[in-house]
């Protein structure tokens, strides 16, 4: 059985940033508690490694009173951005640069007068957070089929969650054409996940088995096994190596095998290794 393994596999800039950031305030000695607000990325066995050396996760700012807090990978809301200052918490921010690019074109849209659509999981806290720094209402939708049901507009500026895929962006810009006189479109879509699903589908064609890696609450992985399983029904979504079965595997050749951009590379290789223990020999 041979094992083909995803050149871009696992993480992408922004979550190795925050992910280190976290992990460097974690041992630096520093005196005084240590929070992240809201899961650094969306991993379970990350945020647990960093809970074991000290770094707590809370949900809310009520939650600690002095302190260090980092904020998350995915960005925070303006209100909480503010709040974390006036409490004189040391802020240590670890938003990915091109969530925080999302940010200020949503702002830059707003107080220019644009009606705001931006394109994601309204209920993903990074769009959350993209939403909060407007200065009116902006509508989110994840579908042109959500889209067409948008009133007619003079002005319109549309940005997108940064892991969604191109093809959703333009089928919404597609019918937003149509109902506005003016559109401005910010293609705020980070190309690691671009990357990730182009490989993805390249190996989905290829292999008779494809095992997507990556915390079950991580978006851009959900996609990634979406994008595959359009592909190749035999397409599986695991965490960890435990949730692989070797029924999975009997009678197959080959095994394609990728990871979302909040997956770790020990546990890839947790999951390569226990694969291999079925039978598979690893091919990059």
């Amino acid at each position: 059985m041979e094992l083909i393994i995803a050149k871009h596999a696992g993480f992408c800039f922004g979550v190795k940033r925050a992910t280190l950031l976290a992990f460097e305030k974690a041992s630096d000695g520093a005196t005084g508690e240590t929070c992240t607000l809201g899961p650094i990325i969306h991993s379970p066995q990350v945020v647990q490694r960093l809970e074991e050396k000290g770094v707590r996760v809370v949900n809310n700012l009520s939650q600690i009173e002095k302190g260090r807090i980092i904020l998350r990978s995915h960005g925070v809301t303006s209100t909480e951005m503010k709040e974390a200052h006036e409490k004189g918490l040391e802020v240590i921010d670890a938003t990915c640069p091109f969530v925080r690019k999302a940010q200020s074109y949503v702002q830059l849209l707003s107080d220019q007068g644009y009606e705001v659509l931006v394109v994601g999981d309204r209920d993903h806290p990074e769009v959350e957070g993209i939403v909060s720094y407007a200065s009116k209402a902006v509508t989110v939708v994840a579908s042109p089929e959500e889209a067409s049901s948008l009133p007619k507009m003079k002005r319109l500026g549309v940005v997108a969650q940064t892991t969604q895929s191109y093809e959703t962006l333009e089928a919404v810009v597609e019918v937003c054409l149509a109902k506005v006189q003016e559109l401005r479109v910010f293609n705020t879509i980070c190309d690691a996940t671009s990357v990730r699903q182009d490989e993805a589908k390249i190996l989905a064609r290829q292999v008779e088995c494809m095992v997507v890696i990556g915390g079950f609450n991580s978006a851009n992985t959900r996609r990634l096994a979406e994008i595959c399983l359009e592909l190749q029904q035999n397409t599986h979504h695991v965490e960890t190596a435990d949730q692989l079965s070797g029924e999975w595997f009997k009678g197959i050749k080959s095994v394609g095998i990728t990871a979302g951009a909040s997956t770790p590379k020990w546990l890839i290789d947790e999951v390569v290794d226990r694969i291999k223990a079925f039978g598979g020999d690893k091919k990059d």
